[in-house]
């Protein structure tokens, strides 16, 4: 490696030689805006362990199990509330986006005090924005393989989106608001009340699955079985039958005592977020409940598997982070704080192969952060909250707000300040 000149200042930033280091003042009064910066952003000099090869790899599928080599290096960037910004933070005028500007008749240009941008921060863009949807994006999905997009909605319908043109190719009317929607793969799910939908994009078959009571608020599938988190507190279970290509009922798993609205897959676990407050770990084999998670004091409305790591997002205004200990049990290991409420999380690699987490909050806007410093990398303005995160390929994303709208977003190699 190169370590000449302005090089070695970034290689001894990244923990080659941290015993010479010093930390940014900039950085500490909240105002750096040198990218990159030849000082430490974080109180505390990295250790050598601090990013594993692991880290950069993961595929957020692993689920938490504590390795011999566990290095506990969570918020070290500082983050919101943590002692200021990290890397990439961009300095802006306003925390605000210009109503005039939206309106298309700000007279005040790059004089005006307020943003003339949907973002802030480095190595992400706006690419466009689909309309169509007269309600609140509940639900987006990416079929693997697949050039189209489909989205869901309060508005009863899922509209499908060709993703070369980016024009709606077609509207399914569903006679219910759309709770959740995956893709998994040739099939799309979809949640509606009382029903799973399930069609197959390459055979054009149509499936109704019922059993739910209530709302269909998530949905995950592991292996042949498909879960759905409903309204009634219960996760319900079909199993795929090759022989009659058809989902039968498989179980139905009890515990919460109010609506399922978030479930996820990871370590032969299901993990389910409820609106009682908790999170229950099942084991996949037997379908048991082995933990109640009860740190979170309001409705968690996501949960992620990253690394050996459990994520969980709430109403409380937290994000925590959890840890498999020796016992097999969880544990917060980390606990992110943001001034609103957070609606739902998605992790992603950014153009370099490094895990970001984005945290949607219920202030209209979608903040990034670098994994696992927790430092801030940028943040998304909305008319109103996002709902709905999709990751696509080649460094896509997608979200979905309460007016309706769809944005389509990619990561660039170079580093911009503002975008769009």
């Amino acid at each position: 490696m190169d370590v000449d000149g302005g090089s070695k200042r970034v290689y001894n930033r990244l923990g080659a030689d941290a015993k010479h280091q010093k930390v940014c003042f900039h950085w500490q009064a909240g105002k750096c805006n040198r990218y990159p910066c030849p000082f430490l952003h974080s109180e505390l000099p990295p250790s050598n362990g601090a990013s594993s090869k692991r880290a950069h790899e993961a595929s957020g599928l692993s689920g938490p199990r504590r390795g011999p080599n566990f290095n506990n290096t969570w918020g070290r960037g500082g983050g919101r509330g943590g002692g200021g910004g990290g890397r990439g933070a961009a300095v802006v005028k306003a925390d605000k986006v210009c109503n005039y500007w939206i309106q298309g008749n700000c007279s005040y240009g790059e004089r005006c005090k307020f943003l003339h941008s949907w973002s802030v921060g480095d190595g992400f863009s706006m690419l466009t924005q689909l309309e169509g949807h007269q309600k609140a994006v509940s639900a987006i999905a990416f079929p693997s393989g697949s050039d189209k997009l489909y989205t869901g909605s309060t508005d009863e319908t899922v509209r499908i989106w060709d993703c070369q043109s980016g024009k709606c190719i077609g509207v399914v009317n569903l006679g219910g608001d759309v709770g959740c929607m995956i893709s998994e793969g040739p099939w799309v799910f979809v949640g509606i009340p009382n029903f799973v939908k399930a069609w197959n994009t390459q055979n054009l078959m149509e499936l109704s699955l019922n059993g739910p009571v209530g709302q269909v608020y998530a949905l995950v599938v592991n292996n042949d079985m498909l879960f759905a988190g409903t309204q009634d507190g219960s996760i319900l279970a079909w199993k795929f039958n090759v022989v009659t290509n058809c989902f039968e009922p498989a179980a139905s798993l009890k515990g919460h005592s109010r609506g399922v609205v978030s479930l996820v897959v990871g370590a032969n676990r299901l993990y389910s977020g409820s609106m009682d407050n908790t999170i229950r770990v099942w084991n996949l084999e037997t379908l048991q409940c082995l933990q109640t998670l009860t740190e979170h004091t309001s409705v968690v409305m996501s949960v992620l598997c990253w690394d050996q790591f459990l994520l969980s997002c709430s109403l409380d205004k937290t994000v925590k982070v959890w840890y498999a200990t020796e016992s097999g049990n969880l544990e917060v290991t980390y606990t992110h704080n943001e001034e609103h409420g957070i609606l739902t999380l998605c992790g992603m690699h950014d153009s370099q192969g490094k895990p970001v987490l984005l945290c949607s909050c219920n202030d209209n806007t979608v903040r990034l952060y670098d994994l696992p410093s927790f430092a801030e990398r940028g943040k998304i303005m909305t008319k109103q909250e996002v709902r709905a995160i999709q990751i696509g390929p080649n460094g896509i994303f997608f979200t979905g707000d309460g007016t309706g709208q769809v944005r389509v977003w990619n990561w660039v190699a170079e580093a911009t300040s503002t975008i769009q």
